[in-house]
């Protein structure tokens, strides 16, 4: 016994249902990355005497913060969603072209001293800097980002 008895309904099957179904079985497409993109952007700030840190972290619909003094047991937080402006405006500044020249120095912080870590990353690289203020030539992309970071945190965080 045949599952549809009409012969109307087979052909509403076969010509509507049936192409339907399969048309919603379509793969879908990757979206093409860019490798030279940035994904996400990292400033750390840690050592001193106190123990101190700031740690922000910027990605392409975010901003967050975490500072405080370890030997003072201060700790605070703040965070913002950031508008698709804001973020091309932040990572123009960092060519993802010369990320490979920049040089880190040594860390400070066994002398009291406080690092400053970047960490850029890219749908296929992260690339880690410490104390790279010294290398004079790359740095500037690194300074321009930091003057565009401080004019959008809040005031308690600069």
């Amino acid at each position: 016994m045949p599952a549809i008895k009409n012969t109307g309904l087979k052909i509403l099957f076969l010509t509507v249902l049936l192409p339907a179904f399969f048309s919603c079985d379509k793969k879908q497409e990757k979206p093409i990355v860019n490798s030279n993109e940035i994904t996400l952007i990292k400033l750390s700030n840690v050592g001193g005497q106190l123990g101190s840190y700031r740690n922000i972290k910027v990605s392409k619909d975010s901003i967050s913060i975490e500072q405080g003094i370890l030997s003072r047991n201060t700790h605070k937080k703040w965070s913002s969603a950031i508008t698709h402006e804001t973020w091309n405006q932040l990572s123009s500044s960092i060519d993802v072209k010369t990320l490979d020249k920049i040089k880190s120095s040594e860390s400070k912080q066994a002398e009291d001293g406080i690092d400053e870590t970047f960490q850029i990353k890219t749908p296929k690289q992260s690339h880690v800097f410490v104390n790279s203020y010294n290398d004079t030539i790359h740095y500037k992309q690194f300074e321009k980002f930091k003057s565009q970071l401080e004019k959008i945190l809040p005031k308690e965080y600069r």
